[in-house]
């Protein structure tokens, strides 16, 4: 099967090992961002929601796009970044962080801080986000995770910014876990990149036209997503393993298996207000983790 080299394809939502104190384990990113590329991710999308973006900030943000370009991975075909800020200007920093180190592209979420505000005040912050990045403004995907920020991004909304900033928005990822608002984007936006953030819908989404995932499970499963990204396939071993992580704080329990999958539970460790699993927890999501993909295998 040929593959469309424009299609956006599978991005891993990568999870940002950390030391005790909340330090960032550079060597361990780098180690965990080879082997989800090596494995069938297109690319690593950096500081988002179960990488914990929002927590951190620009110092630590410079170190881990240096250090993944230092270990020899490409920013304009294997980096994305996300954009998590309450505030106009932080958000801009960090935006500039990642496209001046030549990141491919953003996946920006909207301010979250303030709740019930309108599509008219989202429009203006966002044209003057591009504004001032000005002609270093590249491949924006607008994120939509209303569980998280409470701030949705509607169809209205990306026909405003998409008209505005012709070539710029590239994209909508839709985190909502409702497959009507994903079916509203493809048929509205359907030129763009309709990513879907929840997997069980993937394959479905993919089949009427999404153009790919930027996802946590892809730090665990990618040879398992890349076939429903690209052939639109669905994955009850997917679905099954979704439904496990979700019967436990999602953002413990991703970075949990990622330590399981490398034999290394120096992975686990979160920055408050985040907490690591407990033992107890921890060892029955592998077991189930190993139940599942084992039946898999077989």
């Amino acid at each position: 099967m040929a593959i469309d080299p424009n299609r956006f394809g599978l991005s891993c939502a990568i999870t940002t090992p950390m030391r005790e104190g909340g330090a960032i384990d550079l060597p361990r990113l780098v180690h965990h961002a080879r082997h989800v590329l090596a494995q069938g991710c297109d690319s690593v999308t950096l500081f988002g929601t179960t990488g914990e973006g929002a927590a951190l900030g620009l110092p630590a943000r410079t170190a881990m796009m240096g250090a993944l370009i230092g270990a020899g991975l490409d920013p304009s075909r294997q980096v994305y970044a996300g954009i998590a800020a309450a505030s106009l200007h932080e958000a801009i920093d960090q935006a500039r962080i990642a496209l001046d180190a030549g990141a491919k592209g953003l996946l920006v979420a909207p301010p979250f801080y303030f709740k019930g505000v309108s599509d008219e005040g989202l429009h203006a912050w966002f044209s003057q986000f591009i504004e001032k990045l000005g002609a270093s403004a590249r491949n924006i995907i607008l994120y939509h995770i209303p569980s998280v920020t409470a701030v949705n991004i509607s169809v209205g909304l990306v026909q405003r910014l998409k008209t505005a900033f012709p070539g710029l928005i590239a994209g909508v990822k839709d985190s909502s876990g409702d497959y009507a608002s994903t079916e509203a984007l493809l048929k509205a936006h359907g030129e763009l990149a309709i990513l879907v953030g929840d997997e069980r819908l993937l394959g479905r989404a993919v089949r009427a036209g999404a153009q790919g995932t930027i996802c946590g499970v892809a730090n665990l499963v990618p040879h398992l997503l890349r076939p429903i990204v690209y052939e639109g396939t669905d994955d009850p071993t997917v679905n099954a393993l979704v439904d496990e992580i979700c019967s436990h704080p999602v953002l413990p329990a991703v970075k949990a298996l990622v330590g399981h999958l490398h034999g290394d539970p120096g992975y686990r460790a979160m920055r408050p207000p985040l907490e690591a699993l407990d033992e107890t927890r921890a060892r029955r999501l592998f077991t189930a983790f190993d139940a599942i993909t084992r039946a898999k295998a077989a």
